[in-house]
């Protein structure tokens, strides 16, 4: 599994005229760090946009996600059990039907190759699945805190916003983390909604820079090497939130 990551900084480092060798180099003999420096210069914007589209996937999916879990936890609404079937059954659905459907609203309303239609559009991979951890993990918050909070005077927003928040720490860290992967990741709503567009996600650029005449695999693999950061630092510092947040409630017995 680890090969092919391995063998992308490999070629990362190694000189163009070495990659026609007939027996590669398990190392990269006399390295460059030339296909870096082009990265600096021809794929910064990419990554910025990647990191827009990520950034703003995590909002838009916390800010509905977080509430719906509550509600399904705590508040217990008449259908709540349909809702949460129905979730379950979005995440089955594949990402080119949904890129399909989006491709013909979007068509109409004048979305297309913008970056707040990628937002919405990935934010639909993670929003179900945000609920779902939501709703596990709020389920676990003691009835008797939002009794006390109820007592106090704090009607169902500000308790959700003052305690039940605070306390889905974990479950926030998780979900944030997989939407921020998967909207950095994203291949097909990128290449069906904006594709042709000026803010194209990373994506996207290794895609085009992938030309039928084009030589430069060191640049290329240098692009994939510095588009895989992000995700493995993030990964590094959450990976204690992430176990937490899908394996347990916020209080045990």
């Amino acid at each position: 599994m680890l090969f092919p990551v391995y063998w992308m900084v490999n070629v990362s480092l190694t000189q163009d005229r070495n990659m026609r060798k007939s027996t590669p180099d398990l190392l990269p003999i006399n390295g460059t760090l030339e296909g870096y420096r082009l990265v600096l210069d021809q794929q910064l914007p990419y990554l910025a946009t990647s990191l827009f589209i990520g950034l703003g996937t995590v909002v838009l999916t916390v800010a509905l996600a977080a509430p719906a879990g509550y509600a399904l936890a705590k508040l217990r609404p008449r259908g709540g059990g349909l809702v949460s079937f129905l979730m379950l059954v979005a995440q089955m659905v594949p990402g080119i039907i949904m890129a399909m459907g989006f491709y013909a609203i979007y068509l109409n309303l004048g979305f297309m190759e913008s970056v707040p239609g990628l937002i919405v559009a990935d934010s639909t991979l993670a929003v179900p699945f945000g609920v779902l951890i939501f709703t596990a993990f709020m389920s676990g918050i003691p009835g008797e805190l939002l009794q006390a909070a109820q007592i106090d005077g704090a009607g169902p927003v500000r308790t959700f916003w003052s305690i039940v928040l605070p306390m889905s720490r974990n479950a926030v860290v998780t979900v944030s983390l997989f939407a921020f992967l998967w909207s950095w990741s994203d291949f097909v709503f990128a290449s069906t909604l904006d594709n042709g567009g000026t803010n194209q996600p990373i994506t996207l650029g290794i895609y085009h820079y992938i030309g039928n005449n084009n030589q430069q695999w060191n640049a290329i693999m240098a692009t994939a090497v510095v588009a895989s950061v992000p995700a493995a630092l993030i990964l590094i510092l959450a990976q204690r939130y992430i176990a937490a947040g899908v394996t347990s409630g916020a209080v045990k017995d």
